[in-house]
């Protein structure tokens, strides 16, 4: 991050493209504007209020001037942050509902270990997941304040707080139910629930390939975006991850649906979407509860969840022999573990899995 000198104090700019003003004030301490700025110039100009206080006398320290909330820095962490709209979304709403009614208005340098516990305690046990969620991003907005020197210390540290086991035990679909719940589903969400299943596609993924994604020559997915919903608005962005971006093999067994699916249900156009939502827009997941919730009861499988049929695709890949590299880049999915986060699927074996999971319906 740039750092620039001023003739009193210093600016720097952030990742983020804003600017933070420092300088040393009388009391001997260095101080952080509260907030960042857009433009250098505004960082400036509020270093030189400062350096006025302080050549008029009229300066106070830190001990009497009005504290900094950890609401009004929270606000500053988020704009601050290059963020993903649904993820911008997810914070402003975690935020919103759980951290600031506790956290809001109490002095930032007030935070204590007891005090986060205490606001852990209250969350309650009966979303996990978002209670996990919640005090992740109190953790990492209390870092940054380590960081920025406004506190010495992250009074957030509950072990395993920022964790959670899953809650929903998924059990993958056999090959019996799996062709029974396709037969089910309407024949222009066909493709897309085998799909989701053998290639182990996630909603997002499935609801923005276009016929330019769709190789039927070489048998390959192009994956290279993703559309998500933000206040009820699709957003395309990028996949989840990095991994994401993919080259997924279509099980051979398959590819004369997907041939049938591209002449009967897709839009027209190179850039036309496979699935289309009858305005011809892209497919909202509501959309498709209805139809998969009949589904998957006509299957006898009243607990599966559309995204679970990914977790299918996962096992019927494994079952296939393919290592944990070869899952992993078939799936899209990132390691924690840095010896494997570089690790790629050996070329040609994503054909190899896909040949192996057709040979699965023709043992049938």
């Amino acid at each position: 991050m740039a750092r620039r000198r001023a003739s009193f104090g210093s600016v720097r700019r952030l990742p983020s493209g804003r600017w933070q003003a420092r300088y040393t004030a009388p009391d001997l301490a260095r101080h952080t504007a509260p907030t960042t700025f857009d433009t250098k110039g505004d960082a400036e100009t509020w270093l030189s209020l400062r350096r006025s206080e302080v050549a008029r006398g009229v300066w106070l320290p830190a001990t009497a001037a009005p504290q900094l909330t950890f609401g009004a820095y929270a606000e500053s962490w988020l704009a601050d942050r290059p963020l993903k709209p649904r993820t911008r979304a997810h914070y402003r709403a975690l935020l919103d509902s759980r951290i600031l009614p506790t956290f809001g208005d109490v002095g930032i340098k007030a935070i204590t270990p007891s005090l986060v516990r205490r606001w852990y305690a209250d969350q309650g046990a009966s979303r996990p997941t978002l209670r996990a969620h919640a005090y992740g991003l109190l953790r990492a907005i209390l870092a940054t304040a380590v960081h920025d020197e406004h506190i010495t210390a992250n009074p957030a540290h509950i072990r395993g707080a920022g964790s959670t086991k899953r809650v929903h035990r998924i059990k993958p679909a056999t090959l019996a139910e799996l062709e029974q719940l396709v037969q089910a589903m309407p024949p222009r969400l066909r493709a897309m629930t085998l799909l989701a299943s053998w290639c182990g596609l996630r909603f997002g993924e499935l609801a923005e390939l276009r016929r330019t994604d769709v190789d039927l020559t070489n048998g390959v997915l192009r994956i290279r975006r993703a559309v998500v919903r933000v206040d009820g608005a699709p957003v395309v962005g990028r996949p989840k991850s990095s991994a994401g971006s993919r080259d997924v093999a279509i099980p051979p067994h398959l590819i004369p649906m997907v041939r049938d699916h591209l002449a009967e249900h897709t839009a027209p156009g190179r850039d036309g979407l496979l699935f289309p939502a009858a305005n011809g827009g892209h497919l909202n997941p509501s959309t498709l509860y209805a139809p998969f919730y009949r589904a998957r009861a006509a299957a006898g499988r009243p607990d599966l969840r559309f995204h679970d049929l990914r977790h299918t695709g996962a096992v019927l890949a494994a079952s296939t022999g393919a290592t944990l590299a070869e899952l992993m880049g078939r799936l899209g999915h990132s390691t924690p573990a840095a010896a494997l986060r570089y690790q790629h699927a050996a070329a040609g074996r994503d054909q190899a899995i896909a040949r192996a999971l057709s040979a699965l319906v023709e043992s049938r």
